[in-house]
């Protein structure tokens, strides 16, 4: 690749249920020059999440959807290649909301700077970063889990579950992971510590449910919706609790999916269910984040990375990702 382009991922066409190559265009661009106040930064690891099926699609959402030629969204790992503003120096890294694209001139105002000591650079954008502090608030100021508590997490090997699961069993929680294959579940349980997982392709989720807690489920973090919700929903208990983090079983859906019908479980039980954004608790993500490192640095938690190399592959490992062919983080690693 010539120096002197910048190469950008667009959404070519709004997708109808499962996003495909055609829906995905590559634009290529003068690498642009920082003004007063900018800095240039040059993308070394891209993060693909769940939630960016989201903003493909039209319709009221907690966020702008995109417009066919707009940049896919999302958040990187760069390197600062030339500054223009006193806050940064050429070879900081720094994160950045610039989307799928290699190079980008933004105000130095709105990046954000990569502490190595925390972890890998990687990391920023995965546990240290996004995903992280959405498992952290999500389970301790949404769910808020008590000692004893079972703790149920749906895309338990994910980004966001393995580290829900990880903190649940910091707090004393019985923790069930539900996961999409045996070596995801094996992985939840022999190498994060959950208590239990259930394979939902496999296994009766509910059945598996009553087995493993006959008295119920007290917090259910739920990632995914459908099906598997249905049956942690059958086997919640007195006061529990749930949050709402995703819904990534409908996100390729192209007529809205029927609603849960066994609502009424909810009255049994007197649950409360809250959906919630990580940016409820920016103003917290600090703490979080150094919690997090240290819980890293002594073995507390563990942490898997799934990462593609080039950037030219980032629609297929998103496709991937909505079919649940990635095993950990997903990221694409788009320079040195």
């Amino acid at each position: 690749m010539s120096k002197a382009v910048n190469r950008a991922w667009t959404m070519a066409s709004r997708p109808e249920g499962e996003p495909t190559a055609e829906n995905f265009e590559i634009v290529e661009s003068t690498i642009p020059t920082p003004k007063h106040g900018e800095v240039l930064i040059r993308t070394r690891y891209m993060s693909l999440d769940p939630y960016m099926r989201g903003r493909m699609r039209s319709g009221p959402s907690y966020a702008t959807p995109l417009q066919p030629g707009d940049v896919m969204t999302g958040e990187v790992v760069a390197r600062v290649e030339k500054s223009e503003s006193p806050l940064y120096k050429a070879g900081d890294t720094v994160r950045a909301n610039i989307g799928w694209q290699e190079w980008a001139a933004v105000g130095a105002h709105i990046v954000r700077p990569v502490d190595s000591d925390l972890g890998p650079i990687s990391t920023a954008i995965g546990i240290l970063g996004m995903p992280g502090m959405t498992a952290y608030f999500g389970l301790l100021e949404v769910l808020k889990p008590r000692a004893g508590d079972t703790l149920v997490v749906s895309a338990a090997s994910g980004a966001v579950g393995a580290v829900v699961g990880q903190i649940g069993k910091l707090n004393g929680c019985f923790v069930i992971g539900v996961a999409g294959t045996d070596e995801k579940c094996a992985y939840t349980v022999d190498e994060l510590g959950f208590d239990a997982a259930i394979n939902y392709k496999t296994q009766n989720v509910s059945a598996e449910l009553v087995r493993l807690s006959p008295t119920g489920v007290d917090c259910y973090f739920d990632n995914v919706g459908g099906p598997v919700s249905d049956a942690v929903f059958e086997n919640l208990a007195m006061k529990s609790r749930v949050a709402i983090c995703g819904q990534i079983s409908q996100y390729n859906a192209s007529t809205p999916p029927q609603g849960p019908r066994n609502m009424a479980a909810l009255i049994r039980s007197r649950t409360t269910i809250e959906g919630f954004l990580v940016y409820d608790f920016e103003l917290q993500h600090e703490i979080a984040r150094t919690r997090i490192s240290n819980w890293i640095k002594d073995g507390s938690i563990k942490y898997k990375e799934d990462v593609v190399d080039g950037f030219e592959n980032a629609p297929e490992a998103f496709i991937g990702l909505l079919n649940g062919k990635n095993f950990g983080k997903l990221l694409v690693k788009v320079s040195d």
